[in-house]
């Protein structure tokens, strides 16, 4: 390693600790009560929850694979990389915050249409990082790690520490993880967001209540997606990468 990568070495350990650190009582909180909410859904509409997440997701991945740059990496040190990603992370943060502001001016119905646009805004800048750290989205595994990022991102304690866990183990055991919990992923993301993004919907509060937050989560999803491939790239076999 370099200079550079030994530095960076020791960010993502920083970070790790960071991301395993039990949540405040107002995010556990938070949880137990979404948590008690999911008990009373029929079964019927969350599978019907499930469904309309895993195909819209499906459809984002599959958009952001034809409208992403191939080979970015080409050339680069992981500090040309790391600049890269991060001027990405500025640009996407900056539309998320106007597509937060805009649906939650627009009150319940305009509140609404924020999930899956958000959503696609944060799929497609996870392509855009992968390719950039010189991964091929057009891989089946690829998009399933981007899933994984996804998932570390935005999960509570206990699933946070499994998912993190899984992209420790990334290039020996993939093999496990290809087959997604479309619940579960649903679920963890929906509890995430949920109770960020309940004030979207108040008359008067709701624009800047919906660009605070979208701002933030795509931060948050900028630096967990940074780490996790730095940590790819980092601890890989010498012949892989």
């Amino acid at each position: 390693m370099n200079e550079y990568e030994l530095k960076t070495y020791q960010e993502i350990l920083e970070w790790k600790r960071k991301m395993l650190k039990p949540s405040g009582l107002f995010n556990r909180m938070s949880k137990k009560v979404q948590t008690k909410i999911n008990r009373y859904i029929p079964e019927k509409a969350q599978d019907l929850i499930t469904s309309a997440v895993k195909n819209m997701v499906q459809v984002t991945l599959t958009g952001s694979h034809v409208t992403t740059k191939k080979n970015q990496a080409q050339g680069l040190s992981l500090a040309e990389k790391d600049q890269r990603v991060a001027e990405k992370m500025t640009a996407y943060r900056k539309t998320a915050m106007l597509e937060g502001a805009g649906t939650g001016a627009g009150g319940f119905f305009l509140g609404l249409a924020d999930f899956p646009l958000l959503l696609s805004i944060k799929i497609k800048f996870l392509f855009e990082a992968a390719s950039i750290y010189g991964f091929d989205t057009s891989q089946y595994e690829e998009r399933i790690f981007i899933l994984q990022i996804f998932k570390l991102a935005f999960s509570s304690d206990e699933k946070r520490a499994e998912t993190m866990k899984i992209i420790e183990e990334w290039e020996s055991k993939k093999e496990r993880f290809l087959d997604m919990d479309w619940r579960e992923f649903q679920q963890e993301y929906r509890d995430y967001i949920d109770f960020v993004k309940m004030l979207q919907f108040v008359p008067g509060i709701g624009a800047v209540v919906g660009a605070y937050a979208n701002y933030n989560l795509l931060d948050h999803l900028g630096e967990t997606a940074m780490n996790s491939y730095r940590l790819r790239l980092l601890t890989a076999p010498p012949n892989d990468f």
